[in-house]
């Protein structure tokens, strides 16, 4: 086991059940085990020595409705595969999956025993699946997949695209914004100072970006980048839940990244319908955040509508369909192409002209 803390509470957890129990991920990896084997059949057995739930196995347990269950659930009896009954407890963190539990009962023996016992231990439950959080999920090979995928859809992949509007999360859910969130790094040695390792980093935001949206009910995904992280949120009212997620980023990148908090910054998207508009999504929040980074009145929180003049500044590099619609407005008025020479010269003057 990877962690001593996962490794405790998988053997407290079978203490207190009186069976053995094994952890997972959600790619059927084994994360744990415990001592306890008084009941063991074959393909306990095989998992312990291969470490990996055999395709066949998984489709028996997947019939089940394990993958959508937010209670437990009694996996029965197959002989063909060698197994006894199970109880599969889906481990979770305020509704977000991270793996799942087993508790093998005898041959003969009702599951009931087991399902009566469940509440005594929700506390260890709660703190594995905490762990589990904490140390596993942001690793999984099918978390990695799917960030892979988000970021490829944002980068403007039509297949990537196409995939992630067919995620059962996201499917449906328009209108959506994209928001980029990152530290403002005062310093410009440091801003500018090449990473001393990058995995690292994308792995800080990884992390720091899936604790800050996990319960949060707008947030529908989250993806690192090297510098920054990308999340897709369904369009609400309000901005109350989007400074809960930045206050939670802001401890968790401090907390993990080993300095004391900065200033956090979140830029939002207009709201959008259309999924292959993501990649446009995307490069509004971008810009959103930018113009927060050197904007002192712009604010730690801004849409994209209202970084005003930075629209004008950032226009030269980036793609049109990216403009909001007051940026629109005012190019399309903008016949002579003046408006954006006396910007920079009032930038450039600080408004001493």
């Amino acid at each position: 086991m990877k962690d001593p803390g996962v490794e405790e509470a998988v053997e407290a957890i079978a203490g207190a059940l009186g069976h053995g129990v094994s952890v997972e991920d959600l790619d059927g990896v084994l994360l744990g085990y415990s001592s306890h084997q008084s009941t063991a059949d074959q393909v306990r057995v095989n998992f312990l020595l291969s470490k990996k739930v055999p395709a066949d196995v998984s489709a028996w347990q997947l019939s089940h409705g394990i993958a959508t269950a937010v209670r437990p659930v009694v996996v029965p009896a197959n002989e063909q595969l060698g197994m006894l009954g199970r109880v599969c407890v889906p481990l979770l963190v305020r509704g977000f999956r991270v793996g799942y539990l087993w508790v093998i009962h005898e041959a003969g023996e009702s599951p009931d025993t087991i399902l009566g016992a469940l509440p005594g231990v929700r506390g260890q439950l709660d703190r594995l699946a905490e762990l589990l959080l904490d140390t596993n999920t942001p690793e999984s090979a099918a978390r990695r997949r799917r960030e892979t995928q988000f970021l490829a859809a944002c980068a403007g992949d039509p297949d990537a695209v196409d995939a992630v509007s067919g995620w059962p999360e996201v499917h449906g859910r328009a209108p959506w914004v994209v928001g980029t969130i990152m530290e403002q790094v005062e310093d410009p040695d440091t801003a500018l100072a090449e990473p001393a390792d990058p995995e690292a980093d994308v792995l800080l935001q990884r992390i720091s970006a899936l604790q800050a949206t996990v319960g949060i009910r707008p947030a529908l995904f989250s993806a690192g980048a090297q510098l920054h992280a990308v999340i897709l949120f369904r369009d609400l009212p309000g901005h109350a839940e989007h400074e809960v997620v930045l206050k939670r980023y802001g401890i968790e990148v401090s907390r993990r990244g080993g300095h004391s908090e900065r200033p956090d910054m979140l830029g939002l998207s207009e709201p959008f319908t259309d999924l292959r508009r993501l990649p446009q999504a995307y490069a509004q929040s971008k810009s959103a955040v930018q113009a927060a980074a050197v904007g002192p009145g712009v604010g730690r929180l801004v849409d994209y509508p209202n970084t005003g003049v930075y629209q004008f500044l950032a226009a030269s590099p980036r793609p049109a369909a990216a403009e909001s619609v007051y940026f629109g407005d005012l190019q399309e008025q903008d016949r002579n192409g003046e408006l954006l020479p006396v910007l920079e010269l009032l930038y450039d003057t600080d408004g001493s002209v």
